[in-house]
């Protein structure tokens, strides 16, 4: 089988053009890579801010069964149990917007 040079040509351009599609598509993979890992690396942070806070409410409402088991339900109680939980996300504002 003889080839001509026309033939020739269009293997050249073929193999461009399918050049051109890979690098291009292994660049476009790149970039949504890098996307994927910062939006992966936010949902971690969040994650670990919803599992502090959860373990800081688990705390406050140990304290607050130990004060009505050892004192009976009164109504101080409950206030120092939300005040506490106020202050506590009060004083997280004013350090992340200090931080900023």
């Amino acid at each position: 089988m003889v080839l001509s040079m026309n033939e020739f040509l269009k293997m050249d351009i073929f193999f461009f053009v399918t050049t051109l599609v890979v690098v291009l598509f292994g660049v476009f993979s790149l970039i949504a890579l890098y996307y994927v890992i910062k939006i992966l690396k936010s949902v971690d942070h969040v994650a670990e801010n919803v599992s502090a806070e959860s373990d800081n409410l688990r705390e406050d409402i140990i304290i607050l069964r130990s004060k009505i088991r050892d004192e009976g339900m009164k109504i101080k109680h409950f206030m120092d149990f939300f005040g506490g939980m106020a202050s506590r996300s009060r004083t997280k504002k004013k350090t992340t917007k200090e931080g900023n």
